[in-house]
């Protein structure tokens, strides 16, 4: 019996990128941030738009909490965004985790332009907040 063409002409060996996962496209956004005008043509663009809904639970100190997630061509959301990373004392994780997710679902669908949806589309982000506390000012 033979390999059907295609299979005969794919080797695992010669080309195995094609079975690896996406590249994850990582920042790191200081919050809270202003959202930009108009859609997002870069990634640089975007990574302010996702972070633009967040604000500090009260009470909060420093905290940096990291999301994984994917967006769909249109900018919305593609399944559960998942926590990753939290810096933040035990008692405020949850509180700091709701507003994370919570701030994630208000900033989708994102504005993006078609050449940046079909980039993104699928690819998982992992967008770490990062919050210098109320009385840091531009401490980093």
């Amino acid at each position: 019996m033979s390999a059907s063409p295609a299979a005969a002409q794919f080797d695992v060996y010669d080309n195995p990128s094609v079975l690896s996962l996406p590249t994850t496209l990582r920042a790191t956004v200081r919050v809270p941030v202003a959202a930009p005008e108009g859609p997002a043509d870069t990634l640089a663009g975007l990574y302010p738009r996702l972070a633009a809904c967040w604000r500090p639970p009260s009470d909060l100190g420093t905290a940096a909490i990291t999301a994984r997630f994917a967006l769909r061509r249109d900018g919305s959301l593609q399944g559960t965004p998942r926590i990753t990373f939290t810096r933040v004392p035990p008692r405020r994780r949850d509180a700091l985790v709701a507003e994370t997710l919570a701030s994630l679902a208000r900033c989708t669908p994102a504005r993006l332009t078609a050449g940046l949806g079909g980039a993104v589309a699928g690819r998982p982000i992992a967008l770490r907040f990062v919050y210098p506390g109320p009385n840091q000012g531009d401490r980093p």
